[in-house]
């Protein structure tokens, strides 16, 4: 295993593991999306609630959750120490930024730190709460089911929260502009023929999933008022 940990840990083996975490969780992203949509249900919370309780209780979905867990971890790691390792190589930066650079690509250990931050925050009001929190406990369909909704809805009533979100979601946007991308030229798909169209998906994806959570918070506090 000697050839692997080399392999893994050298420059060119990080950027393959933060490439390939990075576009798990890209796909992680639409997924938890198209569940977190259901708030928007006009059911009081039904469809939600049920789907929370699959996310919670399937076997499956409970392992491929550790493995995303693994993943961000893997994530966070090595682009860190990439990080860390292209400051120690330039330690004084260029007087001049070449204009092909782009604010997200030259700040995406910034924009991964707010990230994380707001990560933290999420999963200790959400996903720790219906894990071993207390909540309501309401009847769906002859089950017993935590009423996550009614925590979500409560916490978009203030608009502080909703602020936070929605600007978090910009920063998500933002560091998926450059690592979409920058995912894909890793792997060495970067031709002249179908750069054009991978930077396009990358610029719709960065634009469409951030918009779609940031909907979430707002239409909920709209209804709330």
């Amino acid at each position: 295993m000697n050839w692997f940990t080399k392999a893994i840990t050298s420059t060119i083996g990080r950027k393959i593991v933060v490439a390939f975490t990075g576009l798990f969780l890209c796909l992680f992203l639409v997924v938890h999306l198209l569940g977190n949509l259901q708030l928007l249900a006009n059911d009081g919370g039904k469809s939600f609630n049920l789907y929370a309780k699959f996310m919670t209780t399937s076997p499956i979905i409970q392992t491929i959750s550790i493995g995303n867990f693994v993943f961000i971890l893997l994530h966070i790691i090595q682009s860190t120490i990439l990080t860390i390792k292209n400051r120690q190589a330039r330690p004084v930066g260029y007087a001049i930024v070449e204009n092909r650079s782009t604010w997200a690509s030259r700040n995406m250990g910034f924009l991964g730190s707010f990230i994380l931050l707001f990560l933290v925050g999420h999963l200790a009001n959400f996903w720790w709460k219906m894990k071993f929190g207390e909540m309501p406990i309401i009847g769906i369909d002859g089950m017993q089911v935590k009423d996550l909704y009614f925590v979500v809805s409560e916490a978009f009533k203030d608009p502080l929260i909703v602020g936070l979100y929605v600007f978090s979601m910009v920063f998500i946007g933002l560091h998926l502009s450059h690592g979409f991308q920058s995912a894909f030229q890793t792997f060495g798909l970067h031709h002249v023929k179908y750069t054009p169209l991978i930077q396009f998906i990358g610029w719709v994806f960065c634009i469409v999933v951030p918009l779609g959570y940031a909907i979430i918070p707002v239409v909920m506090y709209l209804r709330a008022l």
